[in-house]
């Protein structure tokens, strides 16, 4: 067997433990990987400034695809190679039709180097509070609408996103990455998978020379695009319905576990 050539892998529910922490066994199964000639491709919904430290701990540089694909993301120089925001009238249509759908919605916007949230937007996450500004209407600057996210305490992601996807199609892709209540809203045909298959494209690897691993609904097209595309044990049930290859769960090092086979 060709070992792949790629190694894409999602973040949260994947890589990293319910912690939030690479484990000596898979920084030293992505090291495996590495040896064999392998690139390591984070592929994520988290900026790429909830990338970096993560990157630290794996020991991997290059390139992460960040953003749910909306920004190509260079490691080793912290800078954005390239980005796929969203138009901010699409932006803005497709927020009165979220209004519509889920009234008392809240909105954030994601810059790629920042977050502007609307005070209905209630959602903090502790260390990337130095990056959050609040603003009456995310639509009032010139900043780039890498990410528009939506957030209805009261409803499932699921819930939300039947609520709204036939209404949003064309003018956006939107998708979900486990946290509840929080949908993630990209230009239209920008996601994971599309942004991976240009990096590979750049790099002259065929779909079948990656290996992918990830758990929830905005993995899903990823793990389709792959030769070799894993679901987690612990992943979300859509994604366990429709991706026959599992491994083991992200706390019991099931990235690594496929790692340690391929690369061993």
């Amino acid at each position: 067997m060709t070992l792949p050539k790629i190694v894409a892998t999602d973040l949260d529910g994947t890589l990293l433990n319910s912690a939030g922490s690479i484990t000596p066994r898979t920084r030293k199964a992505l090291q495996l990987a590495r040896s064999a000639g392998a690139e390591i491709v984070f592929v994520t919904a988290r900026p790429p400034r909830g990338v970096r430290d993560i990157a630290v701990q794996a020991g991997v540089s290059g390139t992460a695809v960040c953003s749910n694909g909306a920004i190509v993301y260079d490691l080793a120089t912290d800078g954005i190679v390239a980005d796929h925001p969203l138009d901010r009238e699409a932006a803005m249509k497709v927020a009165r039709t979220l209004a519509e759908a889920l009234p008392g919605i809240g909105l954030a916007v994601e810059t790629g180097r920042g977050v502007l949230r609307e005070p209905a937007y209630t959602r903090r996450i502790e260390h990337d509070m130095a990056y959050q500004r609040e603003v009456s209407s995310v639509f009032d600057g010139d900043e780039p609408i890498v990410k528009l996210l939506a957030q209805s305490p009261g409803h499932t992601a699921d819930e939300m996103f039947t609520a709204v996807v036939a209404a949003i199609e064309g003018l956006a892709e939107v998708t979900h990455s486990g946290v509840h209540g929080l949908l993630e809203i990209s230009a239209p045909g920008v996601t994971k998978a599309g942004t991976l298959d240009g990096l590979c494209r750049e790099r002259g690897i065929e779909p079948a020379q990656v290996v992918a691993f990830g758990d929830m609904p905005n993995d899903l097209a990823v793990l389709a695009y792959a030769g070799a595309g894993y679901a987690m044990a612990n992943a979300h049930h859509l994604v366990l319905a429709a991706i026959e290859r599992r491994t083991s769960s992200n706390d019991e090092d099931g990235v690594a576990a496929v790692l340690e086979e391929l690369y061993g």
